[in-house]
């Protein structure tokens, strides 16, 4: 009897911990959401962008606007080729206002749409009809 009582405050405890990590790991993926809400909201689409740009030649194009954290030029993952759209990431958030003023503006001979990053929303996609 003692060993069951035993084995059943050992089972307990480990109930605890686990229920203390499930705490943390949802603490956890909660902070990484509202990270991701607070990059793409200092963060622009632009779109019709010439498939020989490089970020470089992005971000300076941008620069009048503010500091920039990071530009991405999305590629086609089986050929690797630009998909001729790019994502600027902003250092805060009120530079977006100023880089959309550029929407419409020339780019290597090309007009540029410049608009807000949208935040994706899981499931939003999946209605049939």
């Amino acid at each position: 009897i003692t060993a069951m009582k035993r084995r059943v405050a050992e089972m307990e405890e480990e109930a605890k911990k686990l229920r203390e990590m499930q705490a943390t790991l949802e603490q956890q993926s909660a902070d990484l959401a509202d990270d991701k809400e607070s990059v793409d909201a200092r963060s622009i689409f632009v779109g019709n962008v010439d498939y020989s740009a490089s970020p470089e030649e992005i971000q300076a194009h941008f620069q009048s606007c503010g500091s920039i954290n990071r530009v991405t030029i999305l590629l086609d993952k089986f050929t690797g080729q630009p998909k001729g759209y790019a994502y600027v990431e902003f250092t805060e958030p009120s530079l977006v206002a100023q880089a959309l003023i550029l929407n419409e503006s020339v780019f290597k001979g090309r007009n540029i749409k410049v608009t807000p990053k949208r935040t994706n929303v899981p499931g939003m996609s999946r209605g049939r009809g």
